[in-house]
């Protein structure tokens, strides 16, 4: 999967959700002020950087040196997060770690292997949490008209071994299984408003229209983009309301 968000770095810091002030709270109450934290799959640092002031260090790994850049770039001032290049197959060579969070990027990973590995590597108050949406997501409001746009253009998803969109199976029917099978959730609910920028954007943070994907189409898919998404909506505004859930799964406590 080569240069599976080429391009996409800028637009993913910008337009992607993040985790609003509550959900990062959340984090750092269940962390620790002195724990040391894997953000796995860390994209542009959309969570390490927020959870950075509450933590005594971020180890932000992803794949991606685009990713990679656009963090160092977005929070230079930051002297506790370490950036690294690397995936998820190779957490045995990191630094040590004491938890591990993962945003939108766990879907991507072969993930009982990844659980198993994190079992050895965890300290045994470790915990894995994942922060996104819900397990029903509600569908955008643009998403008929983009996803429309992105057939014409002939763009469609990738798949991973044992991964979400290879299997089907959902995070919380993996992690039942898992060592990690204790379950928490918690819910967070925002209102944001999109502009016609904005929805385009995010079209162009995904893996599947990231503009590596597009090339030199790259022009006339945001061109028709736009045009079609004003056709729909001509006021080019849209308002949702985002749920991001924070799901904590520890080990079960051992017995006597």
């Amino acid at each position: 999967m080569e240069d599976l968000f080429g391009g996409a770095a800028p637009y993913y810091a910008k337009y992607r959700t993040r985790p609003g002030v509550p959900a990062i709270e959340h984090l750092a109450m269940t962390f620790g002020g002195d724990s040391v934290v894997l953000d796995l799959g860390c994209g542009p640092g959309t969570i390490a950087i927020p959870l950075s002031g509450r933590v005594r260090e971020v180890l932000a790994v992803d794949p991606d040196e685009e990713m990679l850049a656009e963090g160092r770039r977005l929070a230079p001032r930051e002297r506790n997060i370490r950036w690294i290049e690397a995936d998820s197959t190779r957490l045995r060579e990191l630094p040590a770690f004491d938890h591990v969070v993962m945003g939108r990027s766990f879907h991507w990973m072969d993930r009982r292997a990844v659980l198993a590995e994190l079992d050895a590597l965890l300290p045994g108050h470790g915990v894995v949490v994942l922060v996104g949406p819900t397990r029903e997501p509600r569908e955008e409001p643009w998403e008929p008209v983009t996803r429309r746009v992105r057939d014409e253009f002939g763009v469609n998803t990738f798949s991973a071994s044992s991964s979400f969109q290879a299997t089907g199976e959902h995070h919380d029917d993996v992690l039942a299984t898992s060592p990690f099978s204790v379950l928490d959730r918690a819910h967070y609910v925002e209102r944001q408003v999109y502009d016609l920028d904005a929805v385009i954007g995010l079209q162009l943070s995904y893996s599947y229209s990231a503009p590596a994907r597009l090339g030199a189409r790259l022009a006339a898919f945001k061109e028709e983009a736009r045009r079609q998404l004003l056709a729909a909506n001509p006021s080019g505004r849209w308002e949702l309301e985002t749920v991001t859930e924070v799901l904590t799964a520890r080990r079960p406590p051992r017995s006597p």
